[in-house]
C-alpha cells in the first residue's frame, strides 16, 4: 500500500498521470487491468468509477464479446484502497457511498451484462476485489495466488455482495469459516471449493484464459446472453418458478440458422 494516497487524477509528484484502468481490445475479447501495481492494484473511487464506465460501454458494443478483468504486475488487487478515502470516518464497519455506489454498479455489471465475463486472477485478491471476482461469470486464478475475506479482520462488513454471492457458489458453511476467520487461502484451495472456475500454475495462466475464452468465443453470441440471463435467474428462483421462467422467456439468437446450416452435412 502506498504512504499516501493517490489523487483522484492519477496523478502523482507531478509526474504524467496513469490510467487507473487499462483497456484493451482485440478479437472481440476486451481485457480490463487494474492499474495500480506500486499498490497491488489497490481499489480507489476513480478505478472504480472508470470500470464502470468500460463496463457499461462494452455492454452495449455489440464488437465486444466477452470481458476479462485482471491486474498489472503481481497482484490481482489487495483489496479497498482505504488511504484514498481521505480519511473519512468509517461507522459501523461501512466504507461508505463514495466507494459502494460505483462498486456496486461494476459488481451488477459484471454480473448481468449480456456478455460472458471472467476474472483472470494473476496474484493477490483480498476482500474488495475478491468481491470483484465473485460478481464475474467464470475465474481463472494462479495456484499459488493468496486470496482471503478480510472484512471482519478489520472490523469492516461487506456492501458489495459478497455475503450472497459466496455461499451460492460453495454453500453456507464453507461460506461462514472463510468469513469468520479472515484466513487466507491459496487459488488451488479456490478451486478446490467451487470459488473459482480453475486454477493453474503461474506459467500457464495465459495459456488457460486464452484457451477458455477461445472455447466462449466459438458459440453463438445470442445463446450466451440466453445462457447468462437464464443461470442468474436459477440463482434466485425455486426450481418450479424456475422452470416456468425458462419456458416462457425470449431472447434475440440472430445466428441459429447460419449455425444450423452446415449440421449433419
Amino acid at each position: 500500500m502506498p504512504s499516501e494516497p493517490t489523487r483522484t487524477d492519477g496523478s502523482a509528484g507531478g509526474e504524467a498521470a496513469q490510467p487507473e484502468v487499462l483497456a484493451a481490445i482485440d478479437g472481440g475479447v476486451l481485457t480490463l487491468t487494474l492499474n495500480r501495481p506500486e499498490a497491488l492494484n489497490a481499489i480507489t473511487p476513480t478505478m472504480l468509477a472508470t470500470l464502470g464506465d468500460l463496463l457499461l460501454e462494452a455492454s452495449e458494443d455489440d464488437s465486444v464479446r466477452v470481458v476479462v478483468l485482471t491486474g498489472s504486475g503481481r497482484a490481482f488487487s489487495a483489496g479497498v484502497d482505504l488511504l484514498a478515502l481521505g480519511g473519512r470516518e468509517l461507522t459501523n464497519g461501512i466504507v461508505g457511498d463514495i466507494l459502494d455506489v460505483p462498486a456496486r454498479r461494476v459488481t451488477g455489471l459484471l454480473s448481468t451484462m449480456p456478455k460472458p465475463t471472467v476474472a483472470r486472477v494473476n496474484g493477490h485478491c483480498f476482500t474488495g476485489a475478491l468481491e470483484l471476482v465473485l460478481s464475474c461469470d467464470l475465474a481463472v486464478v494462479v495456484a499459488e495466488a493468496k486470496l482471503g475475506d478480510t472484512h471482519a479482520k478489520f472490523g469492516l462488513r461487506p456492501t458489495w455482495g459478497l455475503s450472497q454471492r459466496l455461499p451460492r457458489l460453495i454453500g453456507i458453511a464453507a461460506a461462514r469459516e472463510l468469513s469468520y476467520t479472515a484466513r487466507v487461502f491459496s487459488g488451488a484451495e479456490a478451486a478446490e471449493i467451487g470459488l473459482v472456475t480453475r486454477s493453474v500454475p503461474a506459467t500457464e495462466l495465459d495459456d488457460a484464459v486464452d484457451g477458455l475464452v477461445r472455447a466462449i468465443l466459438a458459440n453463438s453470441p445470442g445463446s450466451l446472453a440466453a445462457y447468462k440471463d437464464l443461470y442468474r435467474e436459477a440463482l434466485e428462483l425455486s426450481l418450479s418458478d424456475g422452470l416456468a421462467y425458462e419456458a416462457g422467456a425470449v431472447y434475440q439468437i440472430a445466428d441459429t440458422a447460419d449455425r444450423l446450416s452446415g449440421f449433419g452435412s
